[in-house]
């Protein structure tokens, strides 16, 4: 029998809705970079299938897509293994869909779909976004009852491990409620944002945290929401820290783990962890230039982590930051090695590091020296109002 038979008799044994979750499931896992022997066939016949019947590939269509908009700027591809503060995994949309339309909320997610689809066919966005807002509500207002219960929400937490095998299912329930419950705050807050932040200078810096002030005094659990909205406008992602460390009386790591937003600072070491992630994806694709951006970028957060947070290495951040370039020099190595040290990599060219040139070595000189500037402007301030 020919393999593509085999798949499609063995497909045909699973109802609907283990043939949904399987391609979600499958689909999920080809993000997360895991390659599993067959599934590439797999995923063809059943992605063919749901072409056929009408059906999107991606489950968050049509309906589900308008329920979950106001997650989009937080959504992040892959699976990751750590907290991952202010952004919710993609992967995890569909089975907490599942999850919603058959078990929280069947007969709601009926109704809810049965009218988002005649809005959708008659082109009412307007109305399918108002549909949508309503439904988002209750939905909110369930989760709220449900997860106010510790017995409650470990029922959820076995239910939604039956939709997938993802470790972060739940955790992202949990953050999705946080980001409804902050809805049109977030969407308040996202508009008085500049569409790109070229520079986060000080002006800009002061600018920002006096926004962040105000959107934390009402809705102080979805700051890292608020956070991540400005991480996706800055030109590198490590510039978030600045928001942490600005407001710090010194760049010493225990008095930045102190400051307002001194979570910006694990929130760059996740991004860093999602690089070391795209990195090993890389190469496993043989996506050598790719590798060599990802790689320059790693490098710069890095620096910048280092130079402009004092005591680093001496606090979990730097340990963390410690354990997360080690994994990141061994995946370098082994790519390195692969080629007889003659011919030598790309990976391994002086040139990633440009914080060792001369020119990175007298920007760290001026940082340096900025800083010393306003901190000793700081302390002259506090020793005159004294007086």
């Amino acid at each position: 029998m020919e393999q593509s038979d085999r798949i499609a008799k063995y497909l045909r044994q699973l109802t609907p809705l283990a043939r949904s979750n399987l391609l979600s499931e499958l689909e999920r896992l080809q993000l997360c970079g895991l390659e599993m022997p067959g599934a590439a066939a797999v995923l063809e016949a059943l992605r063919a299938e749901f072409r056929k019947a009408g059906q999107p590939t991606n489950r968050t269509g049509n309906s589900t897509r308008y329920f979950f908009a106001p997650l989009e700027p937080f959504l992040i591809d892959g699976d990751p293994d750590h907290p991952n503060p202010g952004r919710i995994s993609r992967g995890s949309l569909a089975p907490i869909w599942e999850w919603i339309s058959r078990d929280q909320l069947p007969t709601m997610a009926r109704d809810y779909a049965a009218q988002m689809k005649d809005l959708i066919v008659a082109d009412k966005k307007r109305e399918a976004e108002q549909a949508a807002a309503t439904f988002q509500t209750k939905v909110l207002k369930s989760l709220e009852n449900t997860l106010a219960s510790t017995e409650a929400a470990e029922e959820v937490r076995v239910k939604l491990g039956t939709y997938t095998a993802s470790h972060c299912v739940f955790g992202d329930l949990t953050k999705i409620a946080c980001a409804l419950r902050a809805r049109d705050a977030l969407a308040k807050f996202n508009k008085t944002l500049p569409d790109k932040i070229a520079r986060f200078d000080d002006d800009r810096v002061a600018a920002i945290t006096k926004l962040l002030d105000e959107f934390g005094k009402t809705n102080h659990e979805a700051l890292p929401f608020a956070l991540t909205l400005i991480a996706n406008r800055l030109k590198t992602s490590w510039q978030l820290i600045r928001l942490a460390t600005k407001a710090a009386p010194s760049k010493d790591a225990a008095e930045v783990a102190a400051a307002p937003y001194a979570i910006a600072v694990p929130m760059v070491l996740d991004r860093l962890e999602d690089k070391k992630f795209a990195l090993r994806l890389a190469l496993r694709n043989n996506r050598v230039l790719v590798a060599r951006q990802l790689l320059s970028e790693i490098y710069d957060t890095e620096y910048a982590l280092q130079v402009r947070i004092d005591q680093l290495d001496q606090s979990d951040w730097g340990a963390r930051l410690c354990t997360l370039m080690d994994a990141i020099a061994a995946l370098v190595d082994a790519e390195v090695n692969r080629f007889p040290p003659e011919i030598g990599h790309v990976l391994g060219s002086p040139s990633l590091k440009s914080h060792q040139s001369l020119r990175g070595r007298l920007t760290h000189l001026a940082w340096k020296g900025r800083d010393a500037i306003h901190e000793g402007a700081a302390f002259w301030k506090k020793l005159v109002g004294q007086a």
